[in-house]
């Protein structure tokens, strides 16, 4: 499978000189498999230019949604083909304990946030809940779970057919409660089941220790935390995700030099930045 960045902020950060190797586009993910089967892994702001880049004979896209925070959603309602009456487009995404998906996201897409109610949308549209069963997605399996991060949030893992793992775990702070992370058996830690030999982890990686330590609980991990979690599932390759707003490149390159100086990892680190492929 062939997995690109489309948007690697956690919101959207001001355009500018020094913002332009990582980007400015909120939460995005696009992974094409190698039959054709294609995966948006969230629908942040990133999701309005992929709507020009995908196959204009593609029958059927996924979008598979953590959570519903704005800078996840944002660009949804902007998505190409929710407005080909020739698209069969799934949504994936977790219900509240009160409203299911398609409720939820209706709160949104519906004035005065949105001018196009959901069920004004052009193409055949499809609401799946999750975190459910494994599932098939054309030649995907994937799986989901919820993870660490304020309201109800997944995380995915995704199989090909080959046996190769992509994990997306964008908001996650599976540090919070605990003195010294990682310090729990692996299944005890948030996510880490989903991320246990992964084959590349994409991973939230927001703050600095000294950020973290006013923001515990908002749902984020600094970037040891990252490199701690990464080791503790023994993954191949790690991504760095959802950088601040308000760090500039030359801020994010500085965080992640240091912090694998310190942590000396044993497995492969690639920053996050938009227009970035792998493939897996």
């Amino acid at each position: 499978m062939r997995v690109t960045l489309r948007g690697t902020r956690g919101s959207l950060a001001s355009p500018g000189p020094d913002t332009v190797r990582y980007g400015g586009n909120t939460s995005c993910v696009e992974v094409l498999g190698d039959a054709g089967t294609a995966l948006v892994l969230d629908a942040g702001t990133g999701i309005r230019p992929l709507s020009s880049l995908l196959p204009r004979d593609l029958k059927r896209i996924d979008i598979l949604l953590t959570h519903l925070h704005m800078d996840h959603i944002q660009g949804l309602g902007f998505f190409g083909p929710l407005h080909n009456p020739a698209t069969e487009v799934h949504i994936w995404g977790p219900a509240s304990t009160t409203q299911n998906l398609q409720a939820r996201l209706k709160r949104y897409l519906s004035p005065p946030l949105f001018p196009v109610r959901v069920t004004d949308l052009a193409c055949r549209l499809t609401f799946h809940e999750v975190p459910c069963d494994d599932v098939d997605i054309g030649e995907f399996r994937v799986s989901s779970a919820l993870v660490c991060h304020p309201g109800p949030t997944v995380g995915y893992r995704i199989k090909s057919p080959k046996g190769r793992v992509l994990t997306y775990l964008p908001d996650h702070e599976p540090a919070l409660g605990v003195l010294r992370f990682p310090s729990l058996p692996r299944e005890w830690t948030s996510g880490a089941v989903l991320a246990e030999n992964a084959d590349l982890l994409i991973h939230d990686s927001q703050y600095t220790n000294a950020e973290y330590a006013s923001r515990c609980g908002w749902g984020h991990s600094a970037v040891e935390q990252t490199l701690a979690f990464a080791s503790l599932a023994e993954v191949r390759q790690l991504v760095p995700f959802h950088h601040d707003p308000d760090h500039s490149d030359t801020v994010l390159d500085e965080m992640f030099d240091e912090a694998m100086q310190r942590a000396n990892p044993a497995f492969q680190v690639t920053s996050g930045f938009e227009g970035a492929t792998f493939d897996v």
